[in-house]
């Protein structure tokens, strides 16, 4: 994902570092980018748990979404705050 996406994520990653310093002043920016950066990672979701759904390890697909979620959440920890007014 980070591979395939690095000029958007890094474009990210400055703007969520700007954010996490000032909120006030960026969250319209940060509302902007987020919403393709939330779109990509949704996309690579999909990829990741759509296999695991269809198959015998179907209980599986919600605790690997939600530890893709958690790594996520690690690299860019105001990831939740896309789209907050």
């Amino acid at each position: 994902m980070l591979e395939e996406n690095k000029e958007e994520f890094a474009r990210f990653a400055k703007l969520h570092d700007f954010y996490v310093s000032d909120s006030e002043s960026w969250q319209d920016a940060y509302n902007r980018e987020g919403k393709a950066i939330v779109e990509i990672i949704r996309v690579w979701e999909r990829k990741l748990c759509q296999t695991s759904e269809r198959g015998q390890y179907g209980k599986y697909s919600a605790g690997l979404s939600d530890k893709f979620w958690e790594e996520i959440r690690k690299r860019y920890s105001k990831i939740d705050y896309i789209g907050v007014t």
